[in-house]
């Protein structure tokens, strides 16, 4: 199983060096193909440890202004799934290590084709899918079939979600968890520490795989107080929030490739758990 064993090898390699993870999310496309492909290949010499890619969509509801904004300005400029899958194809001829994990929701798919996607992911080298509008309930849509096939099938775990619901919510899970740690969309407010924490801990009761915190992380500091506690920290409001104040300002788009870049080699500074 390629996609599991790429993330589990990842999180093993930084357990050896004490640190955690840094995930960055940036949708496929943004702000345009071209400049997008170049972001995506420079992610892992910069700091990122395992890479979202935001599937394009028309209506993505939870998601906050900015990477609502990211998903129309990646559409406008002819984004698809395919050019997606392709794009991650192409990382993957520079890239055989770093995890890539899909995000986004299952109408996109469900016209591409259940089966026809999976066997294309797998093909282009994705590693997990986090789809936010399939619940546990409706596993035999594409969480069965993905994870028969050999993808990672990554959870939304909420600050909402007991003891209960979060068994449902871990059984058929793998990869790693991804922790949600504020209610609302996202890049809107951040979480107190503590409220993090006490979650951490009470998801890990329920499973060993590694725990992701996301949703409101914006700093190096959230990082490393994230870092403290978690397996890996999500950052990607904020990441999305650089393209789109370079493009306000008409910076050229290698400096916004800079800039991005830059942006998450200081983040990843707060990963290592000695700092």
């Amino acid at each position: 199983m390629i996609g599991e064993n790429r993330i589990e090898k990842k999180f093993e390699q930084l357990e050896e060096r004490n640190k955690a993870g840094l995930v960055t999310f940036l949708t496929a496309g943004d702000p345009d193909p071209n400049t997008a492909q170049e972001i995506l290949n420079g992610l892992p010499a910069a700091g990122a440890d395992i890479i979202e890619l935001g599937m394009p969509f028309s209506d993505p509801m939870a998601d906050g202004p900015a990477i609502q904004l990211a998903n129309l300005r990646s559409l406008a400029n002819g984004m698809t799934l395919q050019k997606t899958l392709d794009q991650v194809a192409t990382f993957r001829t520079l890239d055989n290590e770093t995890p890539i994990v899909l995000m986004g929701y299952y109408n996109p798919i469900h016209y591409y084709g259940t089966q026809r996607f999976i066997d294309a992911a797998i093909e282009a080298g994705v590693d997990g899918l986090i789809i936010v509008d399939l619940p546990p309930e409706e596993d035999e849509e594409l969480c069965h079939p993905s994870m028969t096939a050999g993808l990672n099938w990554i959870r939304l775990a909420t600050p909402t979600a007991n003891d209960e619901r979060l068994a449902k919510i871990l059984k058929n899970s793998s990869g790693f968890v991804y922790y949600v740690s504020i209610t609302g969309i996202t890049g809107t407010h951040s979480a107190q520490h503590s409220d993090t924490n006490e979650a951490v801990a009470r998801i890990r009761k329920q499973t060993d795989l590694p725990i992701a915190v996301g949703f409101g992380i914006k700093t190096v500091d959230h990082v490393a107080s994230t870092a403290a506690v978690a397996d890996a920290a999500v950052v990607g409001s904020a990441l999305i929030n650089t393209i789109e104040e370079g493009l306000t300002a008409q910076l050229p788009k290698s400096e916004i490739v800079k800039n991005l870049h830059t942006f998450v080699a200081e983040l990843a500074k707060g990963t290592a758990r000695d700092r």
